[in-house]
């Protein structure tokens, strides 16, 4: 305990709201990354027995606040920690912000929520830290509707008092066409690998420097989803693809190694870091959005919603969500790899008033999951003006 407690007030970091906020160390002043603290020269052995001793016993959140307070330490403590937490494809836990973006448990199904704010346009993610329903959750990521005269945006942010562009934070966005049946993943990528340093020009501190809070960010493609509805047939449940760009056919085969991580360098530090992913060309999102899918999977996994059956007895159609969805809804939905193949990748249904679940397993991420189902969100409107017809 005396450890764990050492760890929290020796961070150079600062947990705010479970996320984990990296200042400057030229604001800070001194110490430059804590290796002048008596912390910082335990015996490598011992620290790494310690440590491996916290990560087996804070498996869940809000007690993993205290392995993240741990990498925050100096560097020694930050270089340990990295190679005993693993990805949460392999340990199945979230631990740091770059876990959102990295391939889902194999496993089994990581157990989510989103709450959803009608007056706002915005929605949160949830990690669910109990087997119920709802519960009070470890908060992953915020979504805000932004409209636009010729289609709609939806940021994605790691905050959610922060949701601009132009943010530390951002993580990336969904994009509409104008209608509305087809959407664009997009990830954000820092156009550089530091802080640029200006001069402060304050008359108080002449001499002082400071990082530039100004964050340049450029947008890669990573998935497209697109829906297809009966306009004359029945208002039966309505059909999506979602192909995603950056994860190969060959990742639901057994035993097939993860190649899907993706990197996220809005948080610079090297704890964050990751293996690149292949960005999808550009023009390719003009493309779709505009209608034609001709070149677009190109090897990619394509992913399809899972056929619902036809319940006689409630003359409804039914998917069995294994008692994780309790209210009927025309955004439900299960997302296979193929007909064939029975294994559910992500699982999104209605739980309450502006409550839903959202499961996921390996090959996709959470932020690709919270953004499939973002989708399903803003499909309901189009939804309605076709079945009018």
């Amino acid at each position: 305990m005396t450890l764990k407690f050492i760890a929290r007030l020796r961070s150079s970091r600062v947990v705010v709201q479970d996320q984990l906020e990296v200042p400057d160390q030229a604001a800070v002043g001194g110490g430059g990354d804590g290796e002048d603290c008596c912390w910082a020269k335990l015996p490598p052995e011992l620290l790494r027995e310690v440590l491996l001793m916290i990560e087996d016993s804070e498996t869940r959140w809000p007690q993993r606040k205290t392995v993240v307070a741990c990498a925050g330490v100096c560097s020694s403590w930050r270089l340990i920690v990295k190679e005993i937490v693993k990805f949460p494809e392999i340990s199945g836990k979230l631990t740091f912000p770059i876990s959102v973006k990295q391939p889902g448990p194999k496993d089994g199904l990581l157990h989510c929520f989103i709450k959803r704010n009608r007056s706002t346009h915005t929605y949160c993610l949830y990690l669910s830290l109990t087997n119920a329903l709802t519960d009070d959750g470890k908060f992953l990521l915020a979504a805000r509707k932004h409209k636009r005269p010729t289609h709609n945006d939806y940021i994605i942010s790691l905050r959610a008092e922060d949701m601009s562009r132009g943010s530390s934070s951002y993580v990336g966005k969904l994009r509409s066409n104008y209608l509305g049946n087809r959407y664009t993943i997009l990830a954000g990528q820092s156009a550089h690998t530091g802080s640029k340093m200006a001069k402060n020009h304050s008359p108080r501190l002449p001499n002082l420097k400071h990082a530039s809070s100004k964050v340049h960010l450029v947008n890669y493609s990573m998935a497209h989803i697109s829906y297809e509805l009966e306009v004359f047939g029945s208002r039966g449940p309505r059909r999506m693809q979602c192909i995603m760009g950056t994860i190969p056919t060959a990742s639901t085969a057994p035993e097939e190694p993860a190649r899907a991580r993706s990197e996220f360098s809005g948080l610079n530090t090297d704890i964050f870091q990751s293996n690149p992913i292949a960005h999808s060309e550009p023009a390719s999102m003009g493309n779709f959005l505009s209608g034609s899918l001709c070149g677009q999977k190109n090897g990619a996994l394509v992913l399809i919603n899972k056929a619902p059956r036809w319940n006689e007895q409630l003359h409804c159609w039914c998917l069995n969500f294994h008692g994780r969805v309790t209210v009927a809804s025309v955004k439900n939905f299960q997302l296979v790899a193929s007909p064939e193949n029975r294994k559910i990748v992500l699982q999104f249904g209605k739980v309450g008033k502006d409550l839903f679940t959202m499961d996921y397993q390996y090959p996709i991420s959470a932020f690709q999951a919270f953004a499939i189902c973002l989708s399903s969100f803003d499909t309901k409107n189009l939804w309605r003006w076709w079945c009018l017809l």
